[in-house]
């Protein structure tokens, strides 16, 4: 049978951080929360009779705060992905959690359920930086849910940690991983800052104090360096695992591999499309189509596709797969047009093709768009 990575949005938050662009919403009353288990289960019946060739190799929970959610919930919905879906007996089941949410109460019957991956969100071990990014948490927070989890008996552990957010220097993000290693962790998301418009951080933008780009370019480097020390190495631009942990749902979209989303705002690439879902609650709640796009596309918008999410994995582009998928050479189309950036140390040539160094992932947007010229 075909896989399948499925992931469902769950919308809802404690408070709404000051960098979220993402689709949550604070403070949900116990109505909405049981209305919108009730939407996400017709929604996943309705899919899963669409899916009779395909076997779901991962799930992903995310949100919002999933583990907000009460564990009946939880429970109802993973019951209508079995009942719907061929979910394969070594699946990784994620759920998002933020501090201060589940507890070894929570988690414990969690992993009674099937879930075997938790993504726990740190962001800063600093109170001044969370302070600033609106985050409801301290370092202690993080650290207790965490502890908490291992002892409910999670093993496959991941953190999310941030760059280039407001107050941050190089020294106080090594300071943030220094925490977080000493947890163990098996898995790091460092993600880079984005200041998106529709947000209180894009209604202030120029009064954030942000960090230059030498202090974040410092602090990724120093940074990768350092959970490499640890055995936790670099697999994506932004992504370090132990060998073994990397997170197989996440590897679905960087390979360009199919996927679901279900719930608002959540896209998918499956059967030749790429469409994806308005945030409209209501409709959604109400049983109404909330589909806001939906696209075929070509053969060359695939492999440009192919090339920009391939060249973030430190893999790259295997010369033989990328001949296989489209029936042309990767070099002789993008050969010329990667010379300049492997001059530089920006770009390298791989035992199977090519790869962005660490120094290029840092300007990948840069050699993406010159490179897609080319497609």
């Amino acid at each position: 049978m075909k896989k399948l990575g499925l992931y469902l949005h769950i919308p809802f938050c404690r408070s709404k951080c000051l960098y979220c662009d993402f689709c949550s919403f604070p403070r949900p009353a116990r109505e909405t929360v049981e209305a919108y288990t009730a939407a996400l289960c017709r929604e996943i019946a309705e899919w899963g009779r669409s899916c009779r060739e395909y076997t779901v190799d991962t799930l992903y929970i995310g949100g919002g705060t999933p583990t907000l959610l009460p564990l009946p919930q939880m429970e109802a919905i993973l019951d209508a992905v079995r009942t719907a879906f061929s979910l394969s007996p070594d699946a990784e089941i994620t759920a998002e959690c933020n501090p201060r949410t589940g507890g070894e109460d929570y988690f414990r019957p969690l992993r009674t359920l099937g879930f075997n991956r938790l993504s726990i969100g740190l962001q800063s071990a600093h109170a001044n930086e969370l302070k600033a990014l609106g985050r409801a948490h301290t370092l202690a927070d993080f650290q207790r849910t965490w502890e908490e989890a291992h002892r409910a008996g999670f093993s496959n552990l991941s953190a999310d940690v941030m760059l280039g957010i407001p107050q941050q220097t190089p020294e106080s993000y090594l300071e943030t991983l220094h925490a977080l290693l000493s947890l163990s962790p098996s898995h790091v998301s460092a993600y880079c800052l984005t200041v998106e418009d529709e947000t209180p951080f894009g209604r202030m933008r120029d009064r954030l104090p942000l960090p230059d780009e030498d202090a974040v370019r410092s602090s990724y480097l120093a940074g990768a360096e350092l959970l490499e020390k640890h055995g936790i190495l670099q697999y994506e631009i932004s992504n370090f695992a132990s060998p073994g942990y990397e997170s197989r749902h996440n590897l679905k979209y960087w390979s360009c591999e199919e996927y679901l989303g279900l719930g608002p705002a959540a896209y998918s690439d499956f059967g030749g499309r790429r469409f994806g879902n308005s945030r409209n609650l209501h409709a959604y709640l109400d049983g109404e189509s909330i589909l806001a796009e939906s696209e075929a596309p070509s053969p060359d918008e695939r492999l440009q596709e192919y090339v920009m999410l391939r060249l973030r994995l430190s893999e790259g582009i295997s010369e033989k797969a990328f001949a296989d998928r489209f029936g042309t050479s990767f070099s002789s189309r993008f050969g010329a047009a990667l010379e300049p950036y492997l001059k530089a140390g920006l770009a390298k040539r791989t035992e199977e093709g090519y790869a962005l160094t660490r120094e290029g992932m840092l300007v990948s947007n840069t050699i993406l768009s010159d490179l897609l010229e080319f497609a």
